[in-house]
């Protein structure tokens, strides 16, 4: 067997790694599993509750075989074994890793993709080498303009390979890490063993897992992964309407961030006093405070920041709160950071569903005497899968990623043409018969 197919196989067949429990699956293979929300009660995410953005199946790396190259607009290309960087100065930092299309679930109207809601993120301890050292090392060659990154998964079908670049700037920044540990211990393989990028302050598009191959480049890459996916309107458009890739730019910054996690949305608390707890975060300009409402944004008071922090990691908070009278309050929560930015009561819609940030509002029914009642997602009625659905989609990857998702009968067909040119054996004359079950068995959602 070739090296793709053998790959390929080895991650249809098992999921790689320590198992992962409590964590929400919204796919199994490839393995995207998000972060609970109690995650958001300690300052560093332990690697078990750590979300998971894979686009292909998790490889199979031994580190006896691993070796990392360096080319390119260098004076001296590298082969490096890890004994080989681990001689380099080691460096360790803490940052907030959060994947672009956190929040993508939330989104209104919705849009294809993982429906993450609030967990694809975390806030871990990375240690390894500068990326500049490494450069250095290598000799970086006048008129370089970015560093391209290749992993060692394998694409599912003929989707294109992940690869990313990342300016040089940004590549010589002290802080941007090829990372080979993670809170103490060598990463595991869903985290990118033995190797991958940590570049703080910007989304986990650009921080590439299981890094293999390194290159300086002198013209920008024009791989789908920087050229059409990943790229953001840097506007508000109409919702629904597509944007032309060549409009947009790619995905670098974290927008600032707040999260509430001790209680869910639409919970019923009893009458006394309430402790709200919650992190934030930001990109490369730290988090200086966080405000609470509990009268709908009408009034906004200080919230106590925990004293653990550190340039590029979030800072946990908690508000003490006693509520007047038994009502149903609006409570929201919202971040700035030291630049001035704050997050935006409303929602800019974009077509990826990409770099949510607006101000979280959690409903809360205080009461003596709770109800039987709870909110719950309204689905589609039950009908049954046609064979094709099995024969051409499950195949490369699990029910769990259609599951999710809430569109439109437009919406799904565009997925499904996407999916027939990245390999699924849709044929020609099952196609509608596809896309019928997907937009009455998934469809749109009510406007919440």
């Amino acid at each position: 067997m070739g090296r793709r197919a053998l790959l390929a196989g080895v991650g249809t067949s098992l999921l790689l790694g320590a198992p992962k429990t409590g964590m929400r699956v919204l796919s199994s293979r490839p393995e995207d599993l998000e972060m609970p929300m109690e995650g958001f009660s300690t300052w560093i995410t332990p690697v078990e509750k750590f979300f998971v953005r894979s686009h292909h199946y998790t490889p199979d790396v031994k580190l006896a075989d691993w070796k990392l190259s360096i080319g390119g607009k260098v004076a001296n290309a590298l082969t490096l074994t890890m004994e080989d960087l681990k001689k380099l100065p080691r460096v360790e930092l803490v940052s907030v890793l959060e994947c672009a299309g956190n929040g993508r679930g939330l989104y209104e109207p919705t849009m294809a993709g993982l429906q993450w809601e609030y967990g694809s993120v975390g806030n871990a301890r990375w240690a390894g080498v500068r990326l500049a050292d490494v450069l250095r090392k290598a000799g970086v060659r006048d008129g370089a303009i970015e560093v391209w990154f290749d992993g060692a998964d394998v694409p599912v079908g003929t989707q294109p390979e992940f690869q990313r670049t990342i300016p040089m700037k940004k590549a010589l920044d002290p802080n941007t890490l090829l990372a080979y540990e993670m809170n103490g211990a060598a990463l595991d393989p869903s985290h990118g063993f033995p190797l991958r990028v940590v570049v703080p302050g910007w989304a986990g598009d650009s921080w590439v897992k299981w890094v293999t191959k390194i290159e300086v480049r002198d013209t920008e890459f024009e791989g789908f992964f920087m050229k059409t996916g990943y790229r953001h309107p840097g506007k508000g458009v109409t919702p629904g309407v597509a944007v032309d890739p060549a409009l947009m730019s790619p995905v670098t910054n974290l927008n600032i961030k707040s999260v509430m996690a001790s209680h869910a949305d639409r919970s019923e608390v009893k009458p006394g006093p309430l402790k709200l707890t919650g992190a934030a975060w930001s990109n490369t300009s730290p988090v200086v405070s966080v405000e609470v409402s509990t009268d709908a944004g009408r009034s906004w008071k200080a919230a106590t920041l925990g004293t653990e922090k550190a340039a590029f990691a979030w800072r946990l908070w908690e508000f003490g709160w006693t509520p007047p009278k038994d009502a149903y309050y609006s409570v929201m929560v919202r971040a700035r950071n030291a630049a001035g930015e704050m997050q935006p009561l409303q929602q800019e819609w974009n077509p990826s569903g990409y770099s949510h940030n607006v101000v979280q509002a959690v409903r809360l029914n205080v009461t003596a005497k709770p109800s039987a009642a709870s909110a719950t997602m309204v689905h589609g009625d039950f009908v049954a899968p046609p064979a094709v659905l099995n024969q051409s989609c499950l195949g490369c990857h699990t029910v769990e990623p259609i599951q999710q998702q809430r569109m439109s009968r437009g919406q799904w067909e565009k997925e499904v043409e996407k999916m027939q040119r990245w390999g699924a054996p849709v044929k020609p004359e099952l196609k509608d018969v596809l896309v019928d079950y997907l937009a009455k068995r998934y469809g749109m959602r009510p406007i919440r």
